[in-house]
């Protein structure tokens, strides 16, 4: 009867693990050519390591059994980290810029219907029943919009499936939608500051234009800390030429310091230079330009030194600059202690050899995540490399 009952829990604990999407264990191209043969859209979860709400849906969605018979029965399932292998080359071809990202894609490769973001069981089967009806579909959708559907309701939702992945049309269709709008709600207001980037987008115009309507919903220094933002972005994006690589700080000063004092627009500078040569892997400019930032780090957040000490654990290998990260990660721990920058003082100090204080905060960083119901996973791993030594 022992026997019986071990293999009884063995067989429902089988069934309990099937629930759920089953993703495929190979890599894109045989994906492709499943769906291909199956004659089914494939359904790509496209996310990042680091996403919060990514390992939500893989927490609470991704396993319900209603989510899971719908997208088994329906697609070829894949779930693709788009910061390695080959997702960094999909994650450019399905222009791929938020997380999570949700593709349904045929059997060509060929994006038929996206969405994103996290979401409950019945909104994410929704989102699979309308990849699956044609009239339902982005490419559908954008068509309905050049054939010049007006709906105000219609038009907001293209928006928002189109902003990561198309601007340029997410743009066109927010202004039709602001354009046949006389009155703005707070939703509104957002979407048109998400929208309204730089100062040569109509919808920058728009944002002018509306200042009254937008002033009383939020508080006028807010408005203006946005317009300000929205001028500096622009500066940023004219003054570095992506083609050479290179800046034209005479064109950003005498632009920023229209808005910003000389000190101010020095400082903003030598942070953008620093964002751009992190993004284009000059390691040793964004190492020279962070430090020279973060000399004095007791004005920054805790976030924000968290943010930095974890990109110089990522890409700095010179012993000395880890150091800096070390005291940038232990400010940010003494300004506001969490399981994050914990985990990050953690890996620096494993980074620099110091193995008895990287245990130290291991232990505290998924004591803290267990307290706040994070995921410790990384640091339970790095916590037993450090006990097997």
């Amino acid at each position: 009867m022992k026997k019986l009952a071990i293999l009884s829990s063995l067989f429902i604990g089988a069934i309990a693990f099937a629930q759920g999407i089953q993703f495929e264990d190979t890599n894109f191209s045989t994906v492709l050519a499943k769906a291909k043969k199956e004659n089914k859209l494939v359904f790509i979860d496209a996310y990042a390591s680091w996403c919060g709400p990514c390992k939500l849906m893989v927490k609470n969605v991704f396993p319900q059994k209603a989510v899971g018979d719908y997208y088994n029965s329906h697609f070829v399932n894949a779930k693709i980290d788009m910061e390695k292998g080959e997702g960094v080359d999909l994650a450019k071809k399905y222009n791929v810029k938020a997380f999570p990202t949700y593709l349904f894609v045929d059997g060509n490769g060929e994006v038929v219907h996206r969405t994103l973001g996290y979401v409950e069981e019945n909104d994410f089967i929704q989102f699979a029943k309308d990849a699956g009806d044609p009239s339902k579909r982005l490419t559908a959708l954008k068509q309905k919009f050049e054939n010049g559907e007006k709906d105000p309701e219609f038009l907001k939702n293209l928006a928002s499936l189109t902003i990561y992945s198309d601007a340029e049309f997410a743009g066109r269709v927010m202004e039709r939608y602001f354009n046949g709008k006389t009155e703005l709600d707070r939703d509104d207001v957002q979407m048109l500051l998400s929208g309204a980037q730089n100062t040569d987008s109509p919808l920058y115009k728009i944002f002018q234009a509306k200042k009254a309507e937008i002033t009383k919903i939020l508080p006028a220094e807010r408005y203006e800390a946005f317009d300000k933002n929205i001028k500096l972005n622009s500066v940023v994006k004219k003054s570095y030429n992506a083609d050479t690589k290179t800046w034209n700080d005479s064109y950003f000063m005498t632009e920023s310091t229209k808005f910003l004092s000389k000190d101010e627009a020095e400082k903003i500078l030598k942070r953008a230079k620093s964002s751009r040569a992190l993004k284009d892997k000059d390691i040793a400019t964004y190492e020279k330009l962070t430090i020279e930032l973060y000399k004095d780090p007791s004005s920054a957040s805790s976030e924000e030194l968290n943010s930095v000490a974890w990109n110089f654990f990522e890409n700095v290998t010179n012993k000395a600059s880890l150091e800096k990260a070390v005291a940038w990660a232990q400010e940010s721990v003494k300004k506001s202690e969490n399981y994050a920058n914990t985990d990050t003082l953690a890996n620096l100090y494993n980074k620099v050899g110091d193995k008895k204080n990287a245990k130290i905060w291991a232990e505290k960083s998924i004591e803290l995540a267990k307290k706040t119901g994070q995921d410790s996973a990384d640091t339970e791993k790095l916590l037993k490399s450090l006990n097997i030594q």
